[in-house]
């Protein structure tokens, strides 16, 4: 039986409200909703990635409130999608982002998309040192790698570059078992349905919006490199943020006094 029935009402009021429900459509996204919940059949090669439902925005991070314009942030994670990173391959990117658990948005604040010159002996080296800076710019201090593959070497440089620069950072190894398709689709497709995914402007600079454009669930269709990180680091475990005070004020004494 359906969730909801021909009218809209609840099937089921005594233990799914109407509000409930809604709730649940925004957590689990419109396709495992009316495949699950309503029993209609999808098929999977006409779920799409619209970025028309990304709400962007210009603002900057402040450390000292702990707020990314209106909203109140409550953690971050860098996630890095590693490849060899040459041109016409596939993508070496890593995503930033900041989420705020009470709402349940997330904002893509950066991404970045490394391209290393193919006559460089020590690509993974090269691209380590771009990876540490883009964390420094954050003020990060854990990074999750994919280790599959190519990048299970990289633990082991960036923690050998970390211990030159003075350590403070870890790095989180992660193996992915699942389909990046999937990945993808469970990350992502529940967050643009609900409105919560948030991207700064400069993404749109990107090839992001791009790969979003040409993805597909059944996979063969375009990269997907940059979507594949941006669920990384989604899923990844975040990095508590909590304010560091108020704004620093400036204060004048009185100094018209006689002693």
């Amino acid at each position: 039986m359906p969730i909801l029935n021909s009218d809209g009402a609840s099937a089921w009021p005594e233990v799914f409200s109407i509000d409930k429900i809604s709730n649940l459509r925004q957590t689990v996204g419109e396709h495992h909703f009316m495949a699950q919940m309503m029993l209609e059949f999808r098929p999977l090669e006409n779920v799409r990635l619209d970025p028309g439902k990304i709400q962007f925005y210009d603002w900057d991070f402040n450390f000292h409130t702990g707020r990314l314009g209106d909203w109140c942030v409550t953690g971050a994670a860098m996630y890095w999608d590693p490849s060899l990173g040459h041109k016409n391959t596939d993508a070496s990117v890593c995503a930033f982002i900041f989420r705020d658990d009470k709402s349940h948005n997330i904002f893509l604040h950066d991404i970045m998309y490394m391209v290393v010159p193919r006559d460089h002996t020590q690509p993974l080296t090269y691209q380590c040192d771009l990876v540490l800076e883009f964390l420094n710019k954050y003020k990060m201090r854990r990074l999750a790698v994919e280790v599959n593959g190519l990048g299970n070497a990289l633990p082991e440089i960036l923690t050998d570059k970390i211990a030159n620069i003075g350590g403070g950072i870890v790095v989180q190894r992660v193996n992915n078992h699942a389909k990046k398709e999937d990945r993808i689709m469970n990350a992502l497709e529940p967050l643009l349905g609900a409105g919560r995914l948030f991207a700064h402007q400069k993404i749109q600079q990107t090839p992001l919006l791009s790969e979003m454009i040409g993805w597909s669930p059944i996979g063969g269709i375009g990269h997907d490199d940059g979507l594949d990180a941006l669920s990384g680091a989604i899923n990844a475990v975040p990095v508590p943020i909590r304010p560091m005070g108020t704004t620093i004020r400036t204060f004048h004494a009185n100094t018209n006094f006689k002693i």
